[in-house]
C-alpha cells in the first residue's frame, strides 16, 4: 500500500501565523511526548513512523510549499510540487500518475489518499493496514475512514453507514457535507460518522477514472495540462459519486485543528511566547511569535495572536470570522519559510528611485542561501548574529557578527550558515526592479 498526503489549504482561518505558504500544518505549537513542542506535520511523520507506514508515504504539496515541506519532514519522505492548486482531486491524481510513472506502485496496488494536516491518535494510523485487505473482501472500489463524533458540529462532513452486519467496515450509504447542527444531530442518531478525508482505492481505479474522464496517464501530460484544470474535490469526484464505497470506524481521538479553538484545546500552556493573562481570565490563549510582550487582562474565552502578518483578539467562538476578513486581501506578505529559514519584512520606504526594502533573514545551521544573481540597483547584508561565509562574485569570505556585504546589481552572491545566522538585508528597488521576496522552493 501507498500514502498520498495532501498538504493544501490556505491557512486563512489561523492568520496571522499560518497563510499561503507556512499553512497551520507547519505551525510548531503542539507538544512533544519528548517535551518540547512539534508541528501537526512532525507529528504525523512520527506517527507514521511508528505505524510503520513511512517507506510508503508520499507528500503532496504547492511548489512554494516544497522546499519547506522537505524541511519539516527532513528529508526522509519523497515530496513533489503541485505547478497550481486544483483541488484534492487532481493533486491526488498527481500524487497515482507519479508513483505509477516511477514504477513505485502497480496498477493492483492499493492506495490511499489523506490530509497532511490531521490530529489523530496512534490507532487511527495502524488501520490503514486495513485498506487492501477491506478492499479485496468487499469488493468495493473505495474505503473510507470515518471516526466517531464526539459532538454536534457544523465544521465536518459525515458519512453514513448502512448495517455492518458483523463486518468490520459498512456499506456508505450518504454523505453529508458540513450540515448545521440540528441536522448534525440528527445524522448522530443514525450512526453517521464524521469524514476524515481518508480514501483508499486501488490504482487501477484512478487510473480508469481518469481515463473516462479523457485525461492522460502519463504523468508528463498531465502536468502539462495543469494550468487548465479546473478546482475539482475528491469528495465530489469520487466519494459522492461512488456506489460501491465501504467505511471502516475508528473509535479514538480525531480532529481538524483548523481553527483557533481547536487548536489553543491541544496547547500544553495558555501563553506561547512573551506576555501574559491577568485577573479573571477562563480559557483564555496567547501565542506571540513578537518580541513584543502581548498581555491579557480579565477576558475570558477569547484568543490573541501576534506576529509578523499581524495582530488578531477574537473571542474563539468567533475566531473564524477572520477568514472573510483577510480572503481578499491582496497585501504582500510579511513573514515566510523556506528550507533554509525564515524571512521577516522590516519595513517598506518609497524612495525617489522606488522602494528601500528592509528584510531580517534567519539561516538554519548548515543551510545555504544558494547562489544567485542581484536585480536590484543594491543589496546589503549586515550579519547580527552566528558564523557562516558570504560567496560574492566566486569569492569566499568568512562572516561573522557585525561584517557588512555591500551587492551590486549584477553580482552573484549567496550564504551559507555554520551555525545559525540572523542578518538584516536592505534592497535598493528601482521602479521597473521585480520586487519577490524569498520563495519556498526558489530563491530570488
Amino acid at each position: 500500500m501507498h500514502t498520498i498526503f495532501l498538504c493544501g489549504g490556505s491557512g486563512q482561518r489561523l492568520w496571522p501565523l499560518s497563510g499561503s505558504i507556512r499553512s497551520k500544518m507547519f505551525l510548531e505549537l503542539l507538544p512533544a511526548p519528548a517535551g518540547g513542542t512539534e508541528s501537526m506535520i512532525g507529528r504525523v511523520c512520527r506517527q507514521l513512523h511508528q505505524a510503520g507506514l513511512d517507506q510508503s508515504s508520499l507528500f503532496v504539496t504547492h511548489k512554494d510549499q516544497l522546499g519547506l515541506m522537505q524541511r519539516h519532514t527532513r528529508g526522509e519522505y519523497p515530496v513533489i510540487g503541485e505547478p497550481f492548486k486544483r483541488g484534492t482531486f487532481t493533486a491526488a491524481a498527481l500524487g497515482a500518475l507519479y508513483l505509477y510513472s516511477s514504477g513505485t506502485a502497480k496498477p493492483e496496488d492499493t492506495l490511499c489518499v489523506a490530509p497532511a494536516d490531521m490530529y489523530a491518535d496512534d490507532g487511527f494510523f495502524r488501520l490503514f493496514h486495513q485498506f487492501s485487505d477491506v478492499l479485496a473482501e468487499s469488493k468495493a472500489d473505495l474505503v473510507l475512514l470515518g471516526t466517531r463524533p464526539a459532538h454536534p458540529t457544523d465544521q465536518y462532513g459525515y458519512i453514513v453507514p448502512g448495517n455492518a452486519a458483523g463486518k468490520r467496515y459498512s456499506p456508505v450509504i450518504s454523505f453529508a457535507e458540513k450540515p448545521n447542527t440540528a441536522k448534525a444531530e440528527e445524522l448522530i442518531g443514525r450512526n453517521a460518522l464524521w469524514n476524515c478525508g481518508v480514501f483508499a482505492f486501488p490504482l487501477r481505479f484512478m487510473l480508469a477514472h481518469l481515463q473516462q474522464m479523457g485525461l492522460p496517464v502519463e504523468l508528463a501530460a498531465f502536468t502539462e495540462r495543469y494550468p487548465g484544470f479546473p478546482v475539482r474535490s475528491f469528495d465530489k469526484e469520487i466519494a459522492e459519486r461512488s456506489n460501491k464505497a465501504v467505511v471502516l470506524r475508528h473509535e479514538g481521538e480525531w480532529l481538524d485543528l483548523g481553527s483557533w479553538g481547536s487548536l489553543t484545546a491541544q496547547l500544553a500552556e495558555p501563553v506561547v511566547g512573551a506576555g501574559g493573562i491577568w485577573g479573571e481570565c477562563r480559557n483564555t490563549h496567547i501565542v506571540n511569535e513578537l518580541d513584543i510582550p502581548l498581555h491579557v487582562i480579565g477576558l475570558s474565552g477569547v484568543v490573541a495572536v501576534s506576529g509578523p502578518e499581524g495582530i488578531l483578539l477574537a473571542r474563539k467562538e468567533d475566531a473564524n470570522g477572520i477568514k472573510e476578513i483577510i480572503q481578499d486581501a491582496s497585501a504582500e506578505p510579511r513573514y515566510g519559510e523556506t528550507k533554509w529559514g525564515s524571512y521577516t519584512v522590516l519595513d517598506r520606504t518609497p524612495s525617489r528611485a522606488g522602494l528601500i526594502l528592509t528584510l531580517k533573514l534567519s539561516l538554519l545551521p548548515g543551510q545555504t542561501l544558494p547562489e544567485q544573481l542581484c536585480h536590484h540597483s543594491s543589496k546589503s547584508w549586515m550579519i547580527l548574529s552566528g558564523d557562516g561565509a558570504v560567496i560574492l562574485n566566486g569569492l569566499t569570505t568568512e562572516a561573522q557578527s557585525g561584517r557588512i556585504f555591500t551587492i551590486s546589481r549584477g553580482d552573484s552572491h549567496g550564504i551559507t550558515a555554520v551555525t545559525a545566522m540572523k542578518l538584516i538585508e536592505i534592497r535598493a528597488l528601482e521602479e521597473e526592479d521585480d520586487q519577490p521576496i524569498y520563495s519556498s522552493s526558489v530563491h530570488l
